[in-house]
């Protein structure tokens, strides 16, 4: 796949789950949950003891997996090295940007200001991610939209069930989420977080209503 087909999927599928796990094994049984559950982005983060471990178990599935907390180039070579179609960082690093558009995947830098957006445009980022989320309202993404029209936003920070249609009806080409499934993992196990997954999904794909 190349970066356009990449950036393409991700914004059909809509839901990214941000996977975190105490170990890089308990981050490939939540992603193999999500992924049952209908999610089929996977964004497995570098604050993940072993994390390679979760690439491994993944390398065959039918989803898009990525990595997210990345904050060098060199754990962005790492990821990618280890079958990471699309990168995520909390925030904009310019050697990020340079070594993912040399290799030709997909950088998803945290903004949160215009400046920034401005500078992750022109360093060849397609989709922005609005990080964190749980501070802006939804109609934040209309008003950036105004002064910057090429910025496709994905919210990701307190996105749940009960704001994620909110988000997409205003104009996020996808939405992150992650403590939710980490939550219901904890109280429930596998087979919860299989179904919160579906309830995501099936949020997602609900009639968006353009205001």
């Amino acid at each position: 796949m190349n970066k356009q087909s990449i950036t393409q999927q991700l914004v059909e599928k809509k839901v990214v789950a941000v996977i975190r796990g105490k170990s890089g094994e308990e981050a490939g049984i939540l992603s193999k949950a999500a992924i049952e559950g209908g999610i089929r982005v996977i964004e497995l983060t570098y604050t993940t003891p072993q994390i390679e471990e979760a690439f491994k178990v993944l390398q065959h599935t039918d989803a898009l997996i990525g990595a997210g907390s990345v904050l060098d180039a060199e754990t962005a070579r790492h990821a990618i090295l280890n079958g990471a179609k699309f990168i995520v960082s909390p925030y904009f690093n310019e050697e990020v940007a340079i070594l993912c558009n040399r290799y030709g995947i997909p950088y998803m830098p945290g903004c949160m200001t215009i400046r920034e957006m401005g500078m992750a445009l022109e360093s060849g980022c397609d989709v922005l991610k609005l990080f964190p989320a749980n501070h802006f309202d939804p109609s934040f993404i209309k008003s950036v939209n105004g002064p910057l029209p090429n910025v496709r936003i994905m919210p990701t920070g307190g996105i749940n069930l009960s704001n994620l249609k909110n988000w997409l009806d205003a104009g996020a080409v996808a939405v992150g989420i992650g403590s939710d499934l980490n939550k219901a993992y904890q109280s429930g196990g596998y087979d919860a977080v299989v179904e919160l997954s579906r309830k995501y999904i099936q949020k997602s794909e609900e009639k968006v209503e353009v205001s």
